[in-house]
């Protein structure tokens, strides 16, 4: 008789990642595809496809991290929404360098792993 393999937690919660990375790349290649050059925050924020991803709270912040880590972007707002915290001090406020090694080092903390 087969044995039937029972999936682990750990294969549940990789399958789980697997598709919330899916589903934040597909509205991150829309929200820049579709945002053209703008300078405005609020309208690159309010893009629904952005609006879509702060939606999937807390589970997508290990993809806006990586995207941090790899290619600075306009992710501090989202990150904001989603924690409901803010770890850049106000003198890094515009330097997207310093504000991105902020939020990092808060993922580090917090445990976050990406």
């Amino acid at each position: 008789m087969p044995v039937k393999q029972l999936k682990s937690d750990a294969d549940e919660d990789t399958t789980a990642f697997a598709k919330v990375e899916e589903k934040f790349v597909r509205l991150r290649e829309e929200w820049k595809s579709q945002r053209g050059p703008s300078s405005s925050t609020i309208k690159l924020v309010m893009h629904p496809a952005y609006q879509t991803i702060i939606g999937m709270g807390r589970d997508v912040v290990p993809c806006l991290l990586r995207e941090l880590e790899t290619n600075i972007d306009n992710w501090f707002w989202a990150l904001r929404a989603i924690t409901e915290v803010d770890p850049v001090r106000e003198e890094d406020r515009g330097d997207g360098q310093a504000m991105a090694t902020a939020w990092l080092a808060w993922g580090r903390d917090q445990g976050y792993q990406w």
